[in-house]
């Protein structure tokens, strides 16, 4: 009888961690990745027309994060190959989360809990990234370069000028493939190591936040408990990062962090996910004195889709934000940063980006302003940003 009762036992705790496999994290995506039935305004034929010629980037999403394959059009989450094509987009900029903290707000977070670990472990992902920062990029950036392998041509991964050059005059031809490009989101994935910088650079990655929703070794977060600025190891951390052409990302950092960015870098530095303060209040956001320090590197600030960058989903609230970055510094620093897969609530997904075409044509931008902000300026940057410079790091 006793035998049993523990044979039971053991089947219930298999079944159960088969289940949280088989299930738990599509059921976690659903949940945080969501697309709000609300309602759209209807493309106009001009709109429509005009969109099917631009060149649109995209700067930050987070697909990767979930277990899907994204050469597959998927019935959860908001982006995937198959909806990239449908919204005519022709690079996108996939970012690696490694670690958020349990209760996550924009206010106060500390370093101390962990939700990515679970979703690691509970999709089976290889053994060396359920107790590594840095192999969970690394893992990122392997699992991109296999999807590139397997699209059959769709998505090329994309490390130099010179295959963003070539991607833009394949994108004359039908069927034209997306590029992809990575990020990492916080580099507390260094695991305080500065030789780790260069085992991401060889990864792939071209771009890096250096904070995410916590303090780290680098900088002080926005959404940290000190929010404190560059450390020395932050500011070593920048001095290399421009020498070997990977973009500076300052989304998430801290005011102090942003103010150190700016006062020292040499080469553009991007915000690639979020808003503005004057037409979203969020901390998160940036202020006109940070839009304008962006925009003195040459930088770019790319805005996201949802209610914390932008105060609603509508895609008006999307142009309003644009417009503000427009009308202060002028329309080359202003791209897109959907933030898409980022446990984000939107209300379009990536096959539906003509709304925002549409969006900027209402609020009266222009045809060459829409061409710019749709894509043309984060290109300019992209490309810009990743050339490594002459002589090595200081």
């Amino acid at each position: 009888m006793i035998r049993k009762i523990i044979y039971a036992f053991l089947f219930l705790i298999i079944a159960a961690i088969a289940g949280l496999v088989l299930f738990g994290p599509g059921y976690t995506e659903r949940s945080m990745n969501i697309i709000e039935a609300k309602p759209l305004p209807k493309i106009s034929a001009q709109a429509a027309a005009l969109h099917k010629t631009l060149i649109i980037a995209d700067l930050h999403s987070d697909s990767l994060m979930w277990n899907r394959d994204i050469n597959r059009r998927g019935n959860r989450g908001q982006m995937d190959i198959p909806r990239l094509a449908d919204g005519n987009v022709a690079l996108q900029i996939f970012s690696s989360v490694t670690k958020t903290p349990r209760g996550q707000n924009y206010d106060h977070n500390s370093d101390a809990t962990d939700n990515i670990t679970p979703l690691v472990i509970a999709q089976l992902q290889p053994l060396r990234t359920w107790g590594s920062l840095l192999e969970r990029s690394l893992y990122h950036a392997q699992k991109l370069k296999r999807v590139s392998a397997g699209s059959k041509g769709k998505l090329k991964f994309i490390t130099s000028p010179a295959q963003i050059s070539a991607l833009l005059s394949s994108r004359r031809a039908k069927d034209a493939p997306i590029g992809a490009m990575m990020s990492v989101e916080g580099l507390h994935n260094l695991e305080g190591r500065r030789e780790n910088l260069q085992k991401l650079y060889d990864g792939g990655v071209r771009m890096a936040g250096l904070t995410h929703f916590f303090d780290n070794e680098l900088a002080g977060s926005m959404h940290g408990i000190k929010k404190a600025g560059l450390t020395p190891f932050g500011k070593q951390i920048v001095r290399d990062m421009e020498a070997k052409g990977m973009i500076v990302d300052i989304a998430h950092c801290s005011h102090q962090c942003v103010a150190d960015v700016l006062s020292m870098a040499q080469r553009p530095v991007v915000s690639s996910h979020g808003g503005v303060q004057a037409t979203c209040g969020e901390n998160r956001n940036l202020t006109d004195a940070e839009i304008k320090g962006v925009a003195a590197t040459g930088g770019v600030i790319g805005v996201g889709y949802w209610a914390g960058a932008v105060c609603d989903t509508s895609p008006a609230a999307i142009a309003k934000a644009i417009a503000h970055i427009r009308d202060l510094v002028g329309i080359d620093y202003a791209a897109l940063g959907s933030d898409y897969d980022g446990a984000v609530t939107v209300r379009f997904d990536t096959s539906k980006l003509v709304q925002v075409t549409q969006a900027l044509i209402d609020a009266g931008f222009s045809e060459a302003e829409i061409r710019a902000v749709m894509g043309l300026n984060a290109l300019r940057v992209l490309s810009a940003g990743i050339v490594p410079k002459a002589g090595p790091a200081a």
